[in-house]
């Protein structure tokens, strides 16, 4: 694979985002809307996909103490800016929270279920007293597909069924093989986004760890290493680091952080074990920079297939991609890091997504937790046999076989998660 595509890989799918990703891209919905239109506010009206419901009902918003679709848009609203993309919420202050939650009160926003089949879906129609407009996000959080004003379309942009940024036919050739033969022989130098999402989500895990956000996943296990209860090793540490910048970034917390394929989460899933257990083993930062890459790289060639938003939490993804890193960091050949993938896929592909919460935290420290042990697992020649469960012979086939359970399998399963969400 040739230098320029996996790193035009890389660009297109680490963005920097400020918040979880689904309460900012109905902000950007609502900040584009309102831009289009003058005028006093009357109604603004949110519809949106089953899945962005769920990741948007429950999650914190930077700096704010309101929650859920109505409050996002809102936000967007009064405060956003939509040339900031996903960081459309960057710089919220005191008033701008006042002035959203008197929108709510006053009853002029409302939310809803859209009738859509796309699983990644937010329609924001924006009503003043002089001229009304919406704006339609479809299957990336910030590809804007329509924008109307007055009933005439002015933009119709993005593309259908974008999912991930990258060219399909680049996607398509992407193999584990390809992507440890280009870590190897990259120059670190071309690797700058990269080490800036070390940098970025490294920053939002040590807030964690120091704050009080959330569950206090990642604290907790600190706090519990420091009493003796659990030893300070490979796994706690991926655990700890990991999980503290998921209770942060879940709980609202205003640091930004390098996202992968549209999640932030995902984005600190995918860096943080990787960070923590190349600080545990004390290596050269230049190796710790091409493991996070192997890292982003084979969760991206993973997310590709899957798409960005299933019944499966996304960060069994960012697992797999960890534990591929990990293995390099251990100085494990190519064969050790496909294993390492085959042993997270068997261990962690029945997680479900109930929606973006602190809880997610408890999920990526699992995660985390597992890319240790099936990286372990793999230094030892131990790998899950083609003949257990979906697992293959060959990893990729094990991929695929994984991305088709997360896509078609459990689209019922998607649909009971949200009623019984709902019903609470």
């Amino acid at each position: 694979m040739n230098n320029n595509k996996c790193r035009a890989i890389l660009e297109k799918e680490l963005v920097v985002a400020l918040g979880c990703t689904e309460p900012v891209a109905i902000a950007l919905a609502a900040a584009t809307a309102k831009s289009q239109v003058s005028g006093d506010i009357l109604e603004v009206t949110v519809k949106a996909s089953g899945n962005i419901i769920k990741n948007a009902k429950s999650v914190g918003i930077p700096g704010m103490s309101g929650k859920g679709l109505d409050f996002s848009a809102a936000l967007g609203v009064v405060a956003g800016n939509p040339e900031r993309k996903l960081e459309v919420l960057e710089g919220l202050t005191e008033k701008d929270e006042s002035l959203a939650f008197k929108l709510l009160e006053e009853g002029k926003v409302k939310a809803s279920q859209a009738d859509t089949p796309k699983r990644l879906y937010i329609e924001v129609f924006v009503q003043t007293d002089q001229q009304n407009a919406r704006v339609v996000i479809s299957d990336n959080h910030s590809n804007i597909t329509l924008i109307e004003v007055d009933g005439k379309a002015i933009f119709h942009g993005g593309c259908e069924n974008i999912g991930i940024q990258t060219a399909e036919e680049d996607l398509d050739k992407l193999t584990l093989d390809e992507i440890y033969e280009w870590i190897l022989q990259v120059d670190v130098k071309d690797l700058g986004l990269v080490k800036r999402s070390i940098e970025l989500n490294r920053i939002i895990g040590l807030e964690g760890l120091s704050g009080n956000y959330g569950l206090n996943v990642g604290k907790t296990i600190q706090e519990n290493i420091k009493k003796g209860i659990l030893s300070d090793d490979l796994a706690t540490a991926a655990m700890s680091l990991a999980a503290a910048g998921s209770d942060a970034r879940m709980a609202g917390s205003t640091l930004p952080v390098m996202a992968n394929t549209g999640s932030g989460n995902q984005g600190i899933a995918v860096t943080l074990p990787v960070v923590a257990a190349a600080e545990k083993l004390q290596v050269s930062e230049e190796k710790m920079i091409r493991a996070v890459a192997l890292s982003h790289l084979v969760t991206i060639h993973i997310k590709s297939k899957f798409g960005r938003l299933s019944a499966l939490c996304g960060v069994t993804a960012a697992g797999m991609g960890a534990s591929a890193a990990i293995v390099y960091l251990l100085d494990g050949s190519l064969q050790q890091v496909k294993a390492a993938v085959q042993n997270t896929i068997g261990n962690v592909s029945g997680m479900i997504c109930d929606g973006a919460k602190a809880g997610c935290a408890m999920k990526v420290s699992t995660c985390s937790n597992v890319a240790v042990q099936s990286a372990l697992l793999a230094m030892s020649h131990q790998e899950i046999q083609s003949t257990d469960g979906f697992i293959h012979y060959d990893v990729e086939k094990s991929i695929e076989a994984f991305c088709t359970l997360g896509n078609e399998g459990t689209r019922v399963t998607d649909e009971w998660i949200l009623k019984l969400m709902m019903e609470k």
